[in-house]
This record gives structure tokens, C-alpha cells and sequence, in this order.
């Protein structure tokens, strides 16, 4: 933990000043607009947040610390034999905001085997619930009742200085991210396998780990695809549901568990985190529809006559992208180089072939192409992960990666508690009556 400690102080006095420099000196610099469109439209593409850890390029697609997608699959440290990084080493980055050496990853990786065990009371706590909660509320639970072991709010209590508050919300990071694959793993083995316990390898990366405790030991092919998986998914800048409701609960000093367990219940909602599932629906829906696998024609036929009845094809499409998602095309790549002999990989390949095309027809899509959802969900179910439900859990777990080193330079940079200002519709409607 000390190495994580000493980078991040190491850049604090910089941080700190250049962002003095800014509120003191340009307070008063407008940046943005807002129209009444956008405050009843969800204050949607509106300028309010600063992330230096992630962001979206409409292009390029997601920048993680400035890095690209396909930049980091070559450059992030990776086990020998490996194709994807070390988990170790992508948080490394996010926090850091410094490549990792191999050495650095592991270093992370070690923290994290030393900091895995999860307390019996949370297992409990779960095996309480009904059987058939959603795997996401059981994540929720198990983060919240993970709680009572906050570092920062035992700290607190006691009296701690605010320049000093980081620290124990990167003590907090570590605990929690060190736990969530084996968190994880207990709710799909208790919801999906009986209830048996997998414990992890000692000689095993984080990543791995899941795919060992939930009983795919041996598989080096899953474990590829846990570590491109939790990669690709660790952060998507400060702004959408969970990455803000992270922030806006934290900025109340809430801990790192409350904080991410606000934001896993944002990650719940069907227009956030359940995206991957109604894909992976979609491709089976239309996988019975033909009994099989369609033509290209039939497809094509298939794919328009959906669209003139207004339908949705899911995974299709981006509020921001306006070019294949590069999360999409990692994954395919995977499928491609490990030869996975899948009907619904091979539907994925065959909407990606056809569907573009058919949207920019109209002139009116501003972004026909796939975005990372459109083959998640296909790639967990050809290994055998075929609960949809639970594919948020998964998406869970390599998000808090993010969600946390973003809380933790909150914290360093000593962000204020967020307070923005309601108005009435009356007042609205007086202010552009008086314009």
C-alpha cells in the first residue's frame, strides 16, 4: 500500500496548487450554458465534473489517465503466458496516473491477496436474504455490510486531518477491491451452484481468481477473458450514474463502501448496468426466431423489418462514441484469436456486418455503430456464465475499480461536499417569461 501512498503524495502538491490556482484566480470562468432542455433532459453532455482519471473521446473512444484502449492492451503489464493485464496494474494507472512496471502490478496484486479475506458475518448476511434476490442487491448488501471494517470511519471518529482524509479512503479502496471477486463469486455459487465454495489460488492474479472460484480452474481462456473484461470496464469518466452517484455520496464524507454501494444501486438500473443483458436477450431471441442461425439475407430482411416497426436493436449506438466503441472491438478480437466456435459470436459478426449500414441510410443516426454491450453478454454465455442477471455483478466489480480512484483524489484534492440548486417550474417559467 505504501508504494500507492507515496505516488499519489508525491503529486498532491502540484494537484492541489494547480487546482487553487483555478478556483481562486478563474472562479468566475463560465463554462457551459444550461438549457431548460437539458435540466428536464437529465442536465445530458452538461460540463459539470472534472475527471483527470477517464474520458470519452467521440473517436477514439474511452482514454484511460490519456491512454487509449488498444495503447494500454500493449503496453499494461501481463503474466507470462497472458494475453490481457493485470488488474494490479490498471489500478496502478487509475490511481497513479503512471504506467505500471510489471513489478508495480504485482505489488498491487500482493496487497490485494493480503487484504481478500471476507469476513463470515457478510456471507451471513447474504445467505439471509430470500433466494431469489437479485445477484445485485446481494452485491449492494455485501458492500454495505462490509462497511463496519472502514478505516475512514473508525478514523473519523476519532479526529483526523481533512488534508489527510485520502489516505484512509485508499486504505478503504484496497480492502474493498481486494474483496470483490471473491464477493463476487460467493453470490454466483450461492444463487447458481448449490451454495459450494471455491477458495482462491495463491498463485493466481485477481483477475483469474473469479474464474477459479466459480469453477472455471483450468481455464486460461476465461481467465483472458476476466482480465480484458475488468479491464475494459474499470472507468467511463465522473459522469454517468454510478461514476456520480460514487462522487455525490462521497462528497458528503461517506465512506468508500457507503459510496460504492450508491453507486452498484445506480449501476442496477435498466438504463445503466443491464444494458449487457438485453443484448444478450436480443441475440437468443433472434437465435430462436430463425432456429439457428440466419443468412445474411435473412438477417438483413430480419434487422429492417425491426427497425420500420420501430424497434430497438440494443448495443447499438452511444450517447457519446461516433465510432465502434473500442471495448467492442477488444472483446471481438478476443473471440477471434482464441477461435471460440459460438452461434452467438458468430450473430454478433453478422449484425456488425450488416447494421451500420442499414442505420446510416436515413442520414439521421448520429452513431450506428456497436457499442461494448453488443457482445458482453455473448462472450460470458459461450463460457458457460449464462445467468444474464448477474452480468451486472460482473460489470460491478471491475467498475468500483474506477469509482474508488476516483473518490480517492476527491478526497486529496479536497473536493467540496456537491450541492447544486433546484428551482420551482414557476420560477422557470418566470425567468423566461422576464427574458
Amino acid at each position: 500500500m505504501m508504494l500507492l501512498e507515496e505516488r499519489i503524495a508525491e503529486q498532491l502538491p502540484e494537484w492541489r496548487e494547480r487546482v487553487n490556482r483555478l478556483r481562486n484566480e478563474f472562479g468566475d470562468f463560465k463554462v457551459s450554458d444550461v438549457t431548460v432542455s437539458q435540466i428536464y433532459g437529465g442536465i445530458r453532455g452538461v460540463q459539470i465534473q472534472v475527471s483527470d482519471i477517464s474520458y470519452v473521446d467521440p473517436i477514439e473512444g474511452i482514454r484511460i489517465r490519456g491512454y487509449s484502449i488498444p495503447e494500454l492492451l500493449k503496453t499494461l503489464p501481463k503474466l507470462p503466458g497472458a494475453e490481457f493485464p493485470l488488474a494490479g496494474g490498471v489500478y496502478y494507472l487509475l490511481l497513479t496516473d503512471q504506467l505500471p512496471t510489471f513489478e508495480d502490478a504485482m505489488i498491487v496484486e500482493e496487497e490485494w491477496r493480503q487484504r481478500s479475506l471476507i469476513p463470515t458475518y457478510v456471507y451471513n448476511t447474504i445467505r439471509r436474504m430470500p433466494k431469489e434476490t437479485h445477484p445485485m442487491t446481494l452485491f449492494s448488501i455485501g458492500i454495505m455490510a462490509l462497511q463496519k471494517e472502514s478505516v475512514f470511519a473508525k478514523e473519523y471518529e476519532i479526529g483526523v486531518v481533512k488534508d489527510d482524509h485520502w489516505r484512509y479512503f485508499l486504505q478503504d479502496s484496497l480492502n474493498l477491491t481486494a474483496k470483490l471477486p471473491g464477493l463476487a463469486a460467493f453470490i454466483y455459487n450461492l444463487k447458481y451452484q448449490d451454495g459450494i465454495y471455491l477458495p482462491p489460488k495463491a498463485d493466481h492474479d485477481w483477475s483469474a481468481n473469479f474464474g477459479v472460484m466459480i469453477d472455471r480452474e483450468g481455464d486460461p481462456k476465461y481467465y483472458d477473458l476476466c482480465r480484458l473484461f475488468f479491464f475494459l470496464h474499470c472507468d467511463h469518466e465522473g459522469g454517468n450514474v454510478s461514476a456520480h452517484a460514487t462522487h455525490l455520496v462521497s462528497s458528503a464524507l461517506s465512506d468508500v463502501y457507503l459510496s460504492c454501494a450508491a453507486g452498484m444501486n445506480g449501476l442496477a438500473g435498466p438504463l445503466h448496468g443491464l444494458a449487457n443483458q438485453e443484448c444478450l436477450k436480443w441475440l437468443l431471441d433472434v437465435r430462436e426466431y430463425f432456429n439457428g442461425l440466419p443468412t445474411q439475407e435473412q438477417l438483413e430482411s430480419f434487422l429492417r423489418l425491426s427497425l420500420s416497426e420501430g424497434k430497438i436493436i440494443p448495443g447499438y449506438g452511444h450517447a457519446v462514441l461516433r465510432t465502434t466503441d473500442p471495448r467492442f472491438t477488444a472483446q471481438l478480437e478476443f473471440a477471434r484469436r482464441k477461435k471460440l466456435d459460438s452461434d452467438l459470436i458468430k450473430l454478433v459478426e453478422m449484425v456488425y456486418a450488416i447494421l451500420p449500414d442499414i442505420l446510416m441510410e436515413n442520414g439521421k443516426v448520429s452513431n450506428p455503430w456497436p457499442n461494448v454491450d453488443a457482445i458482453n453478454g455473448a462472450l460470458q454465455y459461450h463460457f458457460g456464465v449464462k445467468e444474464f442477471e448477474f452480468y451486472t455483478v460482473l460489470f460491478g466489480v471491475s467498475r468500483i475499480l474506477g469509482l474508488t480512484a476516483h473518490i480517492v483524489w476527491a478526497r486529496a484534492l479536497l473536493k467540496p461536499i456537491e450541492r447544486p440548486k433546484s428551482l420551482t417550474t414557476s420560477m422557470l417559467e418566470s425567468m423566461i417569461s422576464n427574458d
